[in-house]
């Protein structure tokens, strides 16, 4: 009985009929009252009032919406659309009368309408809490109203799934009893209307906010675990759209269908940033890179960094024979140290030494003493507008750093040395770019010099979520302290990927490479920081620019509308991972190339703010200005739009 009078359309109709019902007491109620006064309706125009009436009311309150609502969620907005409902239906009504009998009962019609009116609001209230107890008797406090998007196979396995538990009352397993299937969102037409599991489909995704308010949803499943990454990206968008919480089904590849039947549910995870990025987390093969690690010693300069963290992690997992953490900051040093002994204890040989890789003497001791046989370099200094106000410290950590640990590589023949680049160096519009696309010619001339045995690699990559320099733990601290949060510009976009897909890149790169290359990741679509910053606060529950204010700060010193992953005179050519490209190098005049180093060096030395800068320009010839390149991309993007109007 209580699965028939929780059936939506169930209670649809017996709304009909009540209201139905109430149009002909009204009726009865005001023909009643009238005649105390000597002007009641005669028979026949009273039934024909009846008939009118119920045909012209409860169609309008049809198409007011005033159906659509669930009793046990009405509220003083949804009572509008029965008052809506009834003055439309009664006008309506008295308008036909008019037409068929030829006159028109002013005083009948105006206090029909009114007991109509009172009489379809008061049985909505009256019955609302009756519905409620009955209809929730023996749920659980913690069943939330949920929407699955897409109504495929997935839907089936969890709607099966939740049903099941309900059936057997399973206690071990509370996961399904948070969950009550309200409705279903699919972009199939077809299938609207028609049930999957006893849930209705009811429209499809660009719906799925009005849907969610209609039906008064808790929280949504995402159950297309094979959408295409660009569509993935758009329904949990509008998903996000929503401000409820998300829930995720894995991609296809990373389902669970084991021996042991892996509920699905279980293996729902929140949403997450990466989510968002508009592409799958990107794999790689992991027995090449067990291969290239195993047994080897392993050196991480800036091992205790956001990247050089991960670095050591991953490295760990492949049974390496030692790793080496280089860095200057202890505390980063040291917190990496004491994770890896919690997770290895004694079974990984793990050195951690406090270094600045700008002293060439000390570096030189670590080799020495170390003997790496491969060599990730990850220290930089990465954050863009510090480096703008001191420039010559981006070049003696960067550039100079840079030289001189893979110059020592060289000489003391390791057998990879892997440099960590940014999409920042190309064509950079600050220091800290230029001097990266700086530290990318170093390891290029040394490539092609081919004096020993070292071969060189590049990696280069965008922006990475969660980084030290990445915008989002910055936000997350302005939400969560309540803060406006912070965006320079309204058009900023930029390259995304997460730490792991950095760090895999730089793995599989030193695997594959041969020395020379530049390693370029396609990274898929570049996402607009306003629109991350929007999404990251509606998965906080909050709406943008009402709950948390967006303040646009301007572009900060050096910083560009637009990043790019390749210059145009590099090109690309595929390896043997679809989504890993190589850019293609760029001939040095190497005695030309040593000179122009050698005089940037000794103004760094010299801390020439000016002279530094100007050596940088002379050296990265594609090193301009930020004002130049927006105000380029600008004119281009406005080219663009006229030539789209134009089509």
């Amino acid at each position: 009985m209580k699965k028939i009078v929780e059936k939506f359309s169930f209670r649809r109709a017996i709304l009909v009929l009540a209201d139905a019902f109430i149009v002909v007491a009204a009726a009865l109620i005001a023909n009643f009252v009238l005649s105390f006064f000597g002007a009641e309706m005669s028979r026949s125009d009273l039934l024909a009032s009846f008939v009118i009436g119920v045909i012209t009311c409860c169609g309008n309150l049809m198409i007011f919406g005033a159906y659509n609502k669930l009793w046990r969620f009405f509220n003083k907005r949804d009572y509008l659309s029965c008052v809506y409902g009834v003055t439309a239906g009664a006008a309506t009504a008295a308008i036909i009368l008019y037409i068929v009998r030829g006159e028109i009962h002013l005083a009948y019609t105006l206090l029909h309408a009114a007991v109509i009116l009172i009489g379809v609001c008061l049985f909505r209230l009256l019955f609302k809490e009756t519905f409620v107890t009955f209809s929730e008797a023996g749920h659980s406090s913690n069943v939330k109203r949920t929407m699955i998007v897409g109504g495929g196979q997935t839907c089936r396995m969890i709607l099966t799934e939740i049903n099941n538990s309900k059936c057997t009352h399973n206690t071990d397993d509370k996961a399904p009893a948070a969950y009550d299937p309200v409705c279903i969102i699919d972009d199939d037409r077809s299938k609207i209307g028609s049930e999957i599991c006893g849930v209705t489909v009811v429209g499809t995704t660009n719906e799925i906010i009005k849907f969610a308010d209609i039906h008064h949803i808790e929280q949504i499943i995402f159950a297309i675990p094979s959408c295409l990454e660009d569509e993935r990206k758009r329904i949990l968008d509008i998903c996000a759209g929503t401000n409820l919480p998300v829930k995720v089904v894995p991609f296809i590849g990373n389902l669970i269908f084991d021996s042991s039947n892996t509920p699905i549910l279980k293996q729902m995870r929140d949403i997450r940033m990466e989510d968002l990025l508009g592409r799958d987390p990107v794999r790689f093969d992991n027995e090449e890179i067990r291969r290239f690690i195993s047994g080897k010693v392993c050196m991480v300069t800036g091992g205790g960094g956001s990247i050089g963290s991960e670095l050591v992690r991953q490295i760990a997992k492949y049974d390496p024979k030692r790793i080496i953490i280089v860095d200057i900051y202890e505390n980063n040093a040291y917190a990496v140290q004491q994770e890896m002994l919690m997770e290895y204890g004694d079974a990984l040989d793990l050195k951690v030494l406090i270094a600045s890789v700008r002293d060439y003497y000390r570096m030189n001791c670590i080799f020495e003493s170390y003997k790496p046989e491969i060599v990730f370099h990850a220290a930089a200094h990465k954050h863009v507008p510090l480096m703008e106000s001191s420039p010559m410290e981006a070049i003696k950590n960067n550039v100079i750093g840079t030289f001189n640990v893979a110059t020592l590589a060289q000489f003391h023949k390791v057998r990879k040395f892997v440099m960590i680049s940014t999409d920042k160096a190309v064509n950079p519009t600050n220091v800290m770019g230029a001097s990266k696309r700086c530290c990318e010619m170093i390891i290029q001339y040394l490539s092609q010099e081919k004096d020993g045995c070292t071969e060189f690699v590049t990696t280069r990559f965008g922006n990475v979520l969660g980084s030290n320099g990445s915008v989002i733990p910055l936000f997350r601290r302005q939400i969560e302290q309540g803060k406006p949060v912070t965006v320079t510009h309204p058009d900023v976009i930029r390259y995304f990927m997460t730490i792991p897909e950095a760090v895999s890149l730089v793995m599989e790169a030193a695997a594959i490479a041969n020395g020379g290359e530049i390693f370029v990741l396609d990274m898929g679509k570049p996402v607009h920081i306003v629109k991350l910053a929007e999404n990251l606060i509606r998965m906080y529950g909050k709406v943008p620019y009402k709950d948390v204010e967006i303040k646009f700060t301007g572009l900060r010193p050096g910083e560009k509308l637009r990043e790019e992953l390749l210059m145009d005179e590099e090109g690309l050519q595929k390896t043997s991972n679809e989504l890993i490209f190589i850019g293609r190098q760029i001939k040095l005049n190497g005695d030309e190339f040593i000179r122009k180093l050698r005089r940037l060096r000794n103004a760094a030395e010299e801390n020439l703010d000016s002279a530094a800068v100007d050596a940088l320009h002379d050296i990265v010839p594609t090193f301009t200005t930020p004002e130049e390149f927006n105000r380029a991309e600008l004119i281009k993007e406005t080219r663009n739009l006229t030539a789209a109007e134009r089509d």
